[in-house]
């Protein structure tokens, strides 16, 4: 890390010491980037949020799996595009891709969670999978979202939904509902966690960011393997 992106030094300490506290010291698992790229994001690329959610999320990784990389999915309506995510070669790497990616559209989740799981499958990995899946508001097919989770809770695959934005916004009512969704009733176990992390993302200190975005993925690790998910 020092040699590679020693800007990031601190947050890998961070993003370590969270990991030890949550026993996952030693696992091995992908680590996915979802970016929302609807129109209300805009002010999130400006100012540099997305990027520095971006590092936050490569220093971790590079807790989880020995080359750091992370695969990115920006989505809107559909797909925006896809890139990976690479030590010393972030710096303003998301605002570059943001930049290239053209018109901002609506909110469709489904897309973007289809696209991780073609990801996924296609690498033939039998490790598991922590998805950040970063947005600012429900879904315009809430529908489609819920069937995708659904669906998706027999894949090696943990869904940390981040919200960014009013957390009195009834927008996020959703992603609560997707949180809750009964187990085994309508999944095979509890594959999905929600943090939101207020108007100024950035504000919200290193170690609770690791802290909420670690907190389910234990207990999702244990269920899957009881289910037989994991080996």
């Amino acid at each position: 890390m020092q040699a590679k992106a020693p800007d990031l030094v601190s947050l890998y300490k961070s993003a370590g010491a969270s990991v030890r506290e949550h026993g996952l010291e030693g696992v091995r698992a992908a680590v996915y980037l979802v970016l929302d790229r609807s129109g209300s994001m805009r002010r999130y690329y400006g100012d540099g949020t997305v990027q520095h959610l971006a590092e936050q999320i490569l220093t971790l990784a590079a807790h989880f799996h020995h080359d750091s990389t992370v695969p990115v999915v920006f989505f809107s309506t559909d797909i925006d595009g896809a890139a990976d995510l690479e030590l010393g070669s972030h710096h303003g790497r998301i605002e570059k891709l943001h930049q290239n990616l053209g018109h901002m559209g609506r909110t469709n989740y489904h897309w973007a969670m289809d696209a991780v799981i073609d990801h996924h499958l296609a690498s033939n990995s039998h490790s598991p999978a922590l998805v950040i899946f970063q947005t600012d508001g429900g879904p315009t097919s809430k529908l489609a979202a819920e069937r995708y989770l659904c669906k998706a809770a027999r894949l090696p695959l943990f869904w940390q939904f981040i919200g960014f934005g009013d957390p009195d916004d009834n927008e996020f009512t959703f992603l609560r509902k997707l949180d809750e969704l009964a187990v085994p009733a309508r999944r095979a176990v509890d594959n999905a966690g929600f943090f939101h992390a207020g108007r100024n993302p950035r504000d919200v200190p290193n170690n609770l960011l690791y802290d909420r975005l670690l907190q389910e993925f234990p207990h999702w690790l244990s269920a899957a393997r009881t289910a037989q998910i994991l080996q």
